[in-house]
């Protein structure tokens, strides 16, 4: 690490980074960023595949940055130093802590996923913000969940906000990517009993069972759930609501929902 930092705006590597931020060239290249120590230490535990580290010290906020670019040059990551301005360039936070890393990106096929006897599934459809992805990664892990299971994808779990949203656990947590016809055969296949949200339900969401083998599904911001899934769902419940809000944050509703399944499983 003893070569000269890039300075440059216009160094093509720099570039190479900016670019990342695009679905298309993500698509394109297989690989993502992971920006912070936090995150790249978890990726790092996840035995991710690294293909570079960028480093700038000035802006690092403690004293274990050093080691952990050791760490990912040890794992195969080629290494570099940026200036200031340079690392702020393809930096996506708001106070970059001077650490930032491509890797390549995981398998994330329906069939790499081994469920246990009583798993407890969060099944997502259609999630249109990065953030609401990555907030429902870190809250189902947080819950213990078994797999997550994205259905009709919009929105990037390789984005850098739904990385950053999810402060690593988008790393540990198994994670399919799916259609939702392919997700409602395997919940059948499998015998997972389906909760599925609606305003539109009688049933409170306590007033179901969880305790059993069980998919807890969340439909998109804006059209909610699919008519697939509302029909096709054991179960339809609603989390019942006071004042003038209809309807909760998807997030939101993902960690009211999984932590009554959290609480009735406990028991």
């Amino acid at each position: 690490m003893s070569m000269e930092p890039i300075t440059s705006l216009q160094n093509p590597r720099i570039k190479d980074l900016v670019r990342l931020r695009n679905r298309r060239d993500r698509d394109q290249s297989k690989t993502f960023l992971i920006e912070g120590f936090r995150e790249l230490s978890r990726a790092a535990d996840a035995g991710l595949d690294f293909t570079d580290v960028y480093y700038s010290p000035d802006l690092y906020l403690g004293e274990n940055e050093p080691a952990l670019v050791e760490r990912l040059i040890s794992l195969g990551a080629r290494a570099a130093e940026l200036g200031d301005d340079a690392f702020r360039k393809v930096a996506y936070r708001d106070r970059p802590e001077g650490v930032l890393a491509v890797a390549n990106q995981f398998d994330t096929s329906l069939d790499r996923l081994t469920l246990g006897d009583r798993p407890l599934l969060l099944v997502v459809e259609s999630i249109e913000k990065p953030g609401n992805l990555g907030t429902m990664l870190r809250t189902a892990d947080a819950a213990g969940v078994s797999a997550v299971i994205v259905c009709d994808q919009t929105t990037d779990p390789f984005n850098p906000n739904t990385v950053r949203a999810s402060i690593g656990s988008l790393f540990s947590l198994p994670l399919a990517i799916t259609a939702t016809r392919q997700a409602i055969a395997l919940m059948s296949e499998l015998g997972v009993k389906t909760v599925a949200t609606s305003p539109d339900s009688d049933l409170a969401h306590w007033q179901v069972s969880y305790d059993c083998a069980v998919a807890i599904v969340i439909g998109s911001e804006q059209q909610g759930l699919s008519s697939a899934w509302l029909s096709g769902s054991t179960e339809t419940v609603r989390i019942p609501m006071s004042g003038t809000a209809d309807s909760l944050n998807a997030a939101v509703a993902a960690g009211v929902m999984l932590f009554e399944a959290v609480r009735q499983r406990a028991h």
